[in-house]
């Protein structure tokens, strides 16, 4: 009969190993993802003066939306739901636009000390944060609906940022892998323009102009591009 010792070392195995990740550090066990070029980058930048605007709200469609500023008009977005992987992309805003968000926030003592909420029972409309960064020194404020003029100004321009965004990425998108589908995404830019929801339409006027100028694309999209292109033109 063979000797029953090697039967115990799995058992002896199990406890050496569980030994062994007891005195390892905590990173060697569960590595969160880290967060990517774009964010990173971004944010280890010192001495530049950042406004984030941040959305969460569950059920709706994006439940998450984060956009990151710098008074030079560069900027990070992320727009998806919770459940999602963080995706921040890269985006640029003109010094104009960048300026005015800056001056909204400084009229605001950059969130310092700032209570935005109406303090009255409403629905959840969703959990909205303003954030300002400077090196050490930092202020944010957190709330589901504002009266405050100013604030709301300064939401609006955020929430126009990220329905900008999301239709240039949808654009992009449709015209590299969904033609046909890219007309509907041409009618809804258009509504969006139609309703002043684009703070800036002019960065749409690039991928408008390759659009109507590409024939592979259904004539009514290229029609439709070339003619949302000039009333953005005309309206200068």
């Amino acid at each position: 009969m063979k000797p029953r010792r090697h039967r115990k070392f799995p058992a002896l195995a199990a406890l050496f190993l569980l030994a062994a990740a007891v005195c390892l550090p905590s990173k060697f066990l569960a590595q969160t993802p880290k967060a990517s070029g774009a964010s990173s980058a971004f944010s280890s930048a010192s001495g530049d003066a950042v406004i984030t605007y941040r959305k969460v709200f569950k059920t709706s469609f994006p439940e998450f939306v984060e956009i990151k500023v710098k008074q030079n008009g560069s900027g990070v977005y992320d727009i998806r739901q919770l459940d999602d992987d963080p995706s921040p992309q890269t985006f640029e805003i003109g010094p104009s636009l960048a300026q005015k968000i800056f001056d909204l926030a400084g009229k605001m003592h950059d969130f310092q000390g700032v209570d935005l909420e109406v303090h009255k029972r409403l629905a959840n409309l969703g959990e909205k944060t303003f954030r300002y960064d400077k090196g050490a020194e930092n202020h944010e404020t957190t709330f589901n609906y504002t009266l405050d003029a100013t604030a709301t100004q300064l939401l609006t321009m955020f929430e126009g940022l990220a329905r900008q965004e999301s239709d240039l990425s949808d654009l992009q998108r449709t015209m590299k892998y969904d033609r046909l589908g890219v007309n509907d995404t041409v009618l809804q830019i258009q509504t969006d323009y139609d309703n002043k929801q684009l703070p800036e339409p002019d960065r749409f006027l690039p991928l408008l102009d390759q659009l109507a100028g590409d024939a592979k694309y259904i004539d009514i999209a290229r029609d439709r591009a070339r003619t949302l292109a000039g009333r953005i033109r005309s309206s200068h």
